[in-house]
Parts: structure tokens; sequence; C-alpha cells
């Protein structure tokens, strides 16, 4: 039949030397057949494409681990380089590295996963192929192994999941790829999407990179199911505060931080709202007071979705409002002596002069620090062209008033000599 090329019958002939092999429980035989069959001159493709799907089934029905392992590494070496089967390999790569981060070898497991690159697989469903892509990622954060985890979470487009699933799905063309359909255990895109961001949290959380932390929680937030409940939103409507207020000065987060306090929801928890408030109003906020407030609410967080919000948050939480009440002196304040700057800062004087030495190197703030005399000065210095802009143009506005005045003037006399003539 093979070489004759009956592709059912072939197909049919194969299947049943498994089946039979399986029936009778001789795993031995099952690989050597599985083997043996894959390696015949001029093997139809359909044949080993059904060969390894009927296998396949059978790896949940092994009487122990190692024939279990064996099952797969012989299946695996089967669909090696066969484009054919290179979804039931990915799905057998998956088995095995299961098992191997079962036994507790995650590095292993991980580098078995690295192997396969399903984003070039376009048989391969959509949501199956995110699935692997996630699978990877956190198999890499388990070992810590963060520059590989960002590598392989970049694979993944966050558009993606706002892709509409409702649409309609188009009928494939003749000579195109037809997409299988993801098998019944993997996640849909919602589901997929918050998991993707539970693990860039993870990602980001390594570096104390609170701004992008809090857009993971904000994408999450976002998510319809967790929208409608609220025992899962405040949670993260809380974290998503927390992470605005940890987070550096910058456009991103002032707009984002302007947006939450536009969030209707936000009057549920009315302690954040208020937090939140303080931070975007130009007033200077008492750190001990705040910290008295806060405390308690700081310290519930570590019970919460998601666990405490790091190490040096508690320290970055200090520094961030030391930070804002410098910006706000600096709005208020042309020139004031440091050891004004550092009553109103409650710091001592080499502290405030540290922390605004660091804001003016990261060119959060521009100002200028008169050590002898003891003066900061925020005023910006202009060169010689701004300067002499600035007066022209105050020139030319004193040249149209006069004018303006002038023909008002002019306009006052022709009305009342109109009015004194008989």
């Amino acid at each position: 039949m093979r070489l004759a090329e009956n592709v059912s019958g072939t197909r049919k002939a194969a299947t049943e030397i498994l089946q039979l092999c399986f029936e009778a429980k001789d795993w031995k035989l099952l690989n050597e057949q599985i083997l043996n069959l894959s390696k015949k001159r001029g093997q139809l493709k359909q044949a080993v494409q059904s060969m390894v799907q009927q296998a396949m089934q059978y790896i949940d029905q092994t009487p122990d681990i190692e024939t279990r392992i064996e099952l797969i590494k012989t299946l695996n070496n089967v669909s090696a380089g066969k484009i054919y089967v290179e979804i039931e390999r990915a799905r057998l790569t998956r088995k095995l590295a299961k098992i191997k981060e079962d036994q507790g070898q995650i590095a292993e497991a991980a580098d078995l996963m690295q192997e396969v690159a399903v984003e070039t697989f376009g048989a391969m469903a959509k949501t199956e192929k995110i699935a692997f892509i996630l699978e990877q990622v956190r198999l890499c954060l388990d070992r810590q192994d963060y520059v590989r985890a960002q590598i392989l979470s970049r694979k993944i487009n966050p558009r993606v999941f706002d892709a509409d699933t409702k649409k309609d799905k188009k009928k494939p063309k003749e000579g195109e790829n037809i997409v299988e359909e993801a098998p019944a255990d993997i996640p849909s895109l919602l589901e997929l999407k918050r998991i993707y961001y539970e693990l860039m949290i993870r990602y980001y959380s390594h570096n104390n990179e609170y701004l992008e932390i809090c857009r993971s929680y904000k994408a999450i937030y976002d998510i319809p199911s967790v929208k409608e409940n609220p025992e899962q939103w405040i949670p993260v409507l809380r974290k998503i505060c927390w992470f605005l207020v940890l987070a550096p000065h910058d456009p991103m987060q002032s707009s984002l931080l302007n947006a939450t306090l536009e969030d209707k929801n936000l009057s549920e928890i009315p302690d954040f709202k208020m937090l939140l408030k303080q931070v975007v109003t130009m007033e200077v906020i008492q750190w001990t007071s705040l910290w008295n407030k806060y405390k308690d609410e700081f310290e519930k967080e570590k019970s919460m979705v998601g666990g405490s919000l790091g190490d040096k948050a508690g320290e970055d939480l200090k520094l961030r409002i030391i930070e804002h009440n410098i910006l706000v002196v600096s709005k208020y304040y042309s020139r004031i002596t440091l050891k004004r700057l550092a009553e109103l800062l409650c710091l001592s004087i080499e502290e405030a002069e540290k922390y605004l030495s660091e804001m003016v190197v990261s060119k959060a703030l521009i100002a200028k620090i008169d050590r002898p005399s003891g003066i900061v000065c925020f005023q910006v210095s202009k060169d010689s062209n701004e300067i002499l802009n600035s007066w022209a143009v105050n020139l030319e506005k004193l040249l149209d008033l006069v004018e303006k005045s002038c023909h008002q003037i002019h306009k006052e006399t022709m009305v009342h000599k109109a009015a004194l003539r008989p």
C-alpha cells in the first residue's frame, strides 16, 4: 500500500499496528514500531501524521512516568524536522516540560520549551501560540532568567488581546494553510491577556519599574470579567493607585494619574482617591502624617492580589513625596534658602541638598545651589537672544497699547466736537 501510495490504506495499517501494541500493553514494542514505520522507504506524510496523533492519545494511559517520558521522546524523534507534524511536536514538548517541572527540573523544562519557535507555525491556533509563548516566559521567570523572559515576551503584541474574537472567521482559500482549532485545555484570549500581564508584573517587579507595573494592572483592570466583579477590581484598583504614587514623575505618569482620578469606581475606595488628589494638588505633603494614615493600608497589600508592593516600596514612597514637595517649592519660589527648603521638606540641610541634586541630575527640575550663601535658585538662566526677544515682544506690546490709546483719544475728541456743534 505504501509503495502504491494508497494514503487511506497505509494510514489504517500503521494505526492498527500501534493499536495492537497498545492493547497488548507492550510499550517497548510500541516505541520500536513507531520508529520502524516512520523510517520505511517512501513513507507517506499522512501516515506519519496519523501515527503521531494516534500515539499521543496513549501518553496519558502509560503505567509509569518512565514509560511516558520514553514514549514522548520517541514521538519527538519521529516528528523532529517534519513540518507536517510541527504542532504535535510542540504539544509533546510542552508535555515533557511539564513532567520535568513537576520533578523540580525547571532549568531543563525551560530549555526544552525554548527549542520550539511556535510563532513560525502557520497552522497553529492563535490562542495556542500565545499560551505556549506565555509558558516559555513563565519558566524563564521561574529560573530567574529575566533577559530571556523579556525577549520571549516581545513575541506577543499586546494588541492581539484587543482583537474582536466574535467576528466571523473567513474560510481559507485554496492553497492556504488551514488553521487548526485550539485544544479544549487552552484558555480563552481574555484569560491569556490576564496571564500575560501577571507575568509582565513579575518581570517589571524585578527591576521595580513601577509605571510599567501600573500599566499592566490597568490592562487587567480593563478586562470585562474583572470590571464586573467588585471583589476582583477593588484590589487591582488599589494596586494601580499605589504604583501611580510610587512611579517617578513624568508625562505618562501624570496622564495616567488624571485618568485614574476620573474613574467613578475610585469613589468606592475614598482613602485612595484622597491619596491621588494629594499627589496631584500642588501643595507640600507632610510625610509623617501621610505615612501614619496609610501605613495600615500599605501593610494590608501583602495579603491581597499580587502580594506586597516590593522590598523598596516604603523607601521609594518617601522619596516620591520628597520629590513632589521639591517640585511644589520650585513652582512657588524662584529663590529660597537651603535652610528654609529643608524645613519645608522636614529634612536636614544635607538630605535636602542630596535629593535636590538627584532631581537636577535626572532632569526632573532646573535649579542651581549657591553653597557659600546657602541659596537655591530655581530660575532658568536665559541667553542673550532670549532676553532680546522678550524685550522686543514687550516693546511691541507697549507700542500696540500706545497706538490703541491714541485711537481711543482721537475717537473721544471727535465725539465731543460733534456734540459741541450747534
